[in-house]
């Protein structure tokens, strides 16, 4: 693949996710929402720091979450609440292997309820459909706009930790 080669470099990206994420949480022969509510963490995690360019995540990265959740459209119903959902869901399924404060995970109803019940199912699709909207505007822009500087600097590190 050519350097500069923004529609490859655009599907590579998407094709990461996909396999490691979206295809794992929403093919599996058997699927438990709480299990794809902890993949869609790590995604979440993993995009948000593709997005900022960041060279690695600070564990918990309370921001990567609340500026996540904030900006992006398809998470609105969420807005205001990344705070609660790193500490009740992320953090409770990583470290307590539950979700905490009441925190619900179900494969039904709307993505959020405005109160403490996730769609899993919603919540990946909406992961999706922020991924495949960033891919895409890769597509379009130009290799020295500030989307494809944190592209770069992101891929870089990634590339960086092949090596031992």
């Amino acid at each position: 693949m050519a350097r500069r080669d923004r529609d490859a470099i655009a599907e590579a990206i998407r094709r990461r996710f996909t396999e490691r994420y979206i295809d794992p949480a929403l093919t599996a022969t058997k699927k438990h929402g709480f299990t794809q509510m902890a993949i869609a963490c790590l995604m979440l995690e993993a995009l948000e720091s593709l997005l900022q360019g960041r060279k690695r995540s600070i564990i918990p990265n309370e921001r990567s979450f609340t500026d996540f959740l904030d900006r992006e459209p398809e998470f609105a119903a969420l807005k205001g609440h990344g705070s609660v959902f790193i500490t009740s869901v992320r953090c409770g399924i990583l470290h307590q292997a539950e979700t905490t404060r009441g925190w619900r995970i179900l494969r039904s109803g709307a993505l959020f309820d405005g109160d403490r019940t996730l769609n899993a199912v919603k919540f990946i699709r909406a992961l999706q459909h922020v991924l495949n909207k960033h891919c895409d505007e890769l597509k379009r822009l130009n290799w020295g706009d500030k989307r494809w500087n944190a592209t770069r600097r992101k891929m870089g590190k990634i590339c960086d930790n092949c090596h031992p």
